[in-house]
């Protein structure tokens, strides 16, 4: 037999290459450049035993280090480490186990965990057995099998260890007065009507990735083990409980018996394939896609109950690793899963260390690949280490010499001092944000590329989805931790989590605006002066409502024209030139230079602008004022909102009632944001999609059509857009328990006393309710809007809708600063929510401005009815239901 080589060294039959050198006739000298050594990743496998772990490895080309080398770039344990090894791990280093993840892959930790959920979230979380935890539910086991005595029922139970692996230790049993009281063990209700296939009992290994709990993210891998046992299932009778080869499918149990088959065919033996499985649902007409839901939501709500103990644990461990950071710790996850007659999905145990042992050709196939596409999933870079110790050095250094760290105020300090002291802070904290959010860019964009057989299941994309498992994921930290981690708590429902790209740019400019303001750096007046050319609404026949109260539908009234000056006029006349002489009427383009010298004052929460505002009710045509034409421009990578913790039974309804059409504006075009932005706020991780800012009108129009592709022509949408605008017109906001008139008599009331509301009013939105019941006020108008457009637009899914992005930047803007943007649609100071558009280089039409007008209106109205309700009941909010659920 012919020797192989050993590791490491190249084999002799392989010619002998000389280094490669470059020479170039410099000044008379000739310069040698050696090959400079590449960089490689190591691994220490010496904890594991499983073959196929050091394949992997090999076909990685990870280098193995010694067995006693702590400082490789990953590491591999078959079981669990100790907390103080994670600890000592340094950041470019990758270990395979979370710690606290024993909190669901113990049987007991699990169970315990489990009722607590059950508790909260029983509809959710029906996919375990009925669990007792001896000794010390004992008591309440044998009181549970009296009950079914006196029913005359009889169940079979399961007994396992609290901490048991490979089926040692299990036994059915149906004479519960023989357990023992002291024992430590567990007792399941028994599944005693399974699916079956071909006549046998069998469970699926499920193989999941955790590659982060911070925050948390989850794959699933799309092939598995289906695990047979090896005797003809029948129901559990006194006279089979014994035999564990019938009700038992446990590999490590079942191997021992004769009727164990080796089949290396794919449709034969007691162990088979999980896309075989798929494959034979549908061809039996099952339901795969629901079948692979269920089973994906099974993993995430589990994993949801681990969260708050592995976060926990994983920040004791790693106490200087801001949230967000490259996680030190991964792991592959075993879930045994079996399915019952009707399809559903049962959690039997979780397995933190997985057999990775390939006694047959289908173990080497699948544990391969869940082994190969983990490993290029994590994103392991040779270049880890360098770049770590650079960081040490720059952080040491900072400390030393003191850079970046705050002065500290003083008792003395003057109320300017603490101003600029907390802008330095928010400017701070938005700064570290945007790094997190460009750096989980990077990442998903890693994770797309090398998903391999995975596929990522928490996050969801499904918007709906990822509502209902935050909220779930909220009620388990306010289960475990509610007592001992309230920051924890507290980052869950920050709205900087939720934040794109764009939202933490635009709070980034405020915070330099306000600096500058704060400093008096201010030369020019600065204000929303793009808005002054806005579509102007004619008014309403209905009595007039105040100032504070009218809706923003004249933005370039005279006193509201956000000083036009001499010089901007001078501007314009210049731009129009350079076109050949048009029209004033016609459409307006703005110079690189000029963009320069214009502020929006309008994004600091701290420069007051007062608009003059005008009603938007059921009228005539809006005029639209004749110099306006072309598009509003604004991001085209349009933030998303932040998802409300609440569940649907407590969205509120709107009514609708008909009304005349709106016809559209003529839109006009806005200067790119591109242009006012300074260069340390530079857009980078979106620069590429943006429109590039030309003095041509007509390269703009062409590089938008470029960009912007629809299935449906211009003309389809704007009908749509009308439509839209005429809907939102029409929707009234109702008031439970009043008629449709009532309502409007009681916001006439308010209207016509706001002096004597408006303190009552600014203390319940501003004070009284938090971030999260703030959302729940707008989220009543958000879901009934959301509906609509589904009706209108025949679209499901409406967040791909450029006008629900338009929406979605509204409300995030009027809960912007802990409500006070929709706050500052009350009253004559403050910054407007116009800005969002002011700043931006996506298409805007005028008429789709009008929507959103009508929008913030009925976020007004709302908020109105709901303090007057809350107030007349003297309930709480979440007390609004469920008569705030009729639509008419």
């Amino acid at each position: 037999m012919p020797s192989l080589p050993n590791d490491g060294e190249d084999q002799r039959a392989s010619p002998m290459k000389a280094p490669s050198v470059v020479s170039y006739q410099g000044s008379g000298k000739r310069k040698v450049h050696s090959k400079k050594k590449k960089s490689s990743i190591t691994a220490n496998i010496t904890g594991t035993k499983y073959e196929i772990v050091r394949i992997v490895i090999s076909e990685m080309s990870f280098i193995k280090t010694r067995d006693d080398d702590e400082t490789a770039n990953l590491i591999w344990n078959d079981s669990a480490v100790q907390h103080e090894k994670i600890a000592e791990l340094r950041n470019y280093q990758r270990i395979n186990h979370f710690p606290g993840m024993g909190e669901i892959c113990r049987k007991d930790c699990l169970a315990r965990n489990m009722s607590k959920m059950i508790k909260c979230q029983s509809q959710e979380y029906s996919f375990i057995p009925k669990t007792w935890i001896f000794p010390a539910e004992y008591t309440q086991f044998q009181n549970y099998v009296k009950e079914l005595r006196r029913k005359r029922k009889q169940k079979t139970f399961i007994v396992k260890p609290a901490n048991g692996a490979m089926g040692h230790g299990i036994s059915l049993i149906r004479n519960c007065e023989k357990l023992p009281a002291q024992e430590h063990f567990i007792v399941q209700e028994y599944l005693d009507k399974p699916f079956l296939m071909e006549g046998y009992k069998f469970d699926l290994r499920i193989y999941i990735l955790v590659t982060s709990c911070d925050p948390l993210r989850i794959f699933l891998y799309n092939d598995g083990l289906v695990r047979m046992g090896t005797e003809k299932y029948h129901a559990p009778s006194e006279a089979n409980l014994s035999q564990l080869y019938m009700h038992l499918t446990n590999y490590s149990v079942n191997k021992h018996n004769e009727n164990f088959e080796r089949d290396e065919t794919v449709d034969k033996g007691s162990k088979r394939s999980i896309s075989w499985f798929t494959e034979f649902l549908r061809s039996n007409d099952y339901d795969v896609a629901k079948f692979w839901g269920d089973v994906s939501e099974l993993v995430v709500k589990t994993l949801i109950v681990a969260e708050p103990h592995v976060l926990h644990a994983y920040r004791m461990c790693r106490p200087g690793q801001p949230p967000g950071s490259d996680s030190v710790c991964f792991e592959v996850l075993g879930f045994d899963i079996i399915l019952d007659r009707k399809l559903k999905p049962w959690l039997l145990e979780i397995n933190r260390a997985p057999s990775f042992g390939t006694d047959q050709k289908i173990d080497y196939d699948v544990k391969k690949g869940v082994l190969l596409n983990a490993l290029k999933l994590l994103n392991i870079r040779a270049s880890d280490k360098k770049r770590n110790l650079a960081q040490q050095k720059a952080e040491a250094q900072r400390r030393l010499y003191g850079h970046g760290s705050m002065k500290k105020l003083s008792a003395t300090s003057s109320d300017w001092e603490k101003q600029r002291h907390t802008l330095e802070r928010r400017r701070e904290e938005l700064r570290e944000r945007l790094a997190q959010v460009r750096k989980q860019i990077s990442r998903e964009e890693h994770e797309k590329q090398h998903r391999g057989n995975y596929r990522r299941i928490y996050p969801p994309d499904d918007k709906l989805l990822l509502e209902k498992y935050e909220s779930l994921l909220s009620a388990a930290f306010q289960t475990f931790l509610a007592g001992r981690a309230a920051s924890l708590q507290k980052e869950m429902n920050n709205p900087l989590k939720r934040m794109k790209e764009e939202d933490i740019l635009d709070l980034l400019e405020q915070c330099e605006l306000d600096d500058e303001k704060l400093m008096g750096k201010s030369s020019r007046q600065r204000g929303p002066k793009p808005l002054t050319a806005m579509p102007e609404c004619s008014q309403t026949p209905r009595r007039q409502r105040p100032d504070y109260l009218a809706d923003f539908t004249s933005a370039s009234s005279a006193d509201n024209s956000c000083s036009s000056s001499d010089e901007d006029e001078e501007d314009r006349g210049k731009s129009r030139g350079g076109r050949g002489g048009e029209k004033k009427d016609k459409k307006v383009s703005y110079h690189l230079e000029e963009s320069k010298d214009k502020d929006l004052a309008e994004r600091s929460g701290r420069i007051h602008w007062k608009p003059r505002v005008k009603p938007l009710k059921t009228s005539p045509a809006p005029s639209a004022s004749p110099t306006l034409s072309g598009p509003i421009r604004r991001s085209i990578s349009c933030p998303r909102s932040i998802a409300s913790l609440s569940s649907p039974s407590e969205v509120r309804a709107l009514s609708t009632r008909p009304s005349p059409t709106v016809p559209m504006a003529t839109p006009l075009i806005r200067p790119s944001s591109a242009t006012l932005r300074s260069h340390s706020l530079s857009r980078t991780g979106s620069s590429s999609l943006r429109v590039p800012h030309s003095n041509s009108l007509g390269t703009i129009h062409a590089n938008m059509g470029d960009s912007l592709v629809n299935l449906r022509s211009k003309e389809q949408e704007a009908e749509l857009v009308r439509q839209t605008l005429a809907a939102l017109t029409a929707m009234r906001i109702r008031f439970p328990g009043k008629t449709e008139e009532e309502a409007e008599a009681v916001l006439d009331e308010m209207h016509d006393n706001w002096k004597y509301h408006k303190p009552k009013v600014a203390s319940y939105w501003l004070v009284k309710l938090d971030s999260t019941k703030q959302r729940k006020v707008l989220d009543i108008v958000r879901t009934n809007v959301r509906s609509a457009l589904q009706r209108i637009w025949r679209e499901p899914d409406v967040e791909s809708l450029h006008l629900y992005r338009l929406f979605n930047r509204v409300f995030n803007r009027l809960l912007w600063s802990h409500g006070q943007g929709l706050w500052n649609c009350f009253s004559n100071t403050g910054s407007s929510w116009e800005a969002v558009f002011s700043k931006s280089a996506e298409l805007v039409s005028a008429q789709e401005l009008q929507c959103c007008r009508r929008l913030v209106q009925l976020c007004r109205d709302c908020l109105l009815v709901v303090y007057k309700f809350v107030s007349e009941s003297r309930g709480s909010l979440t007390g609004l239901s469920p008569e705030w659920d009729d639509t008419r």
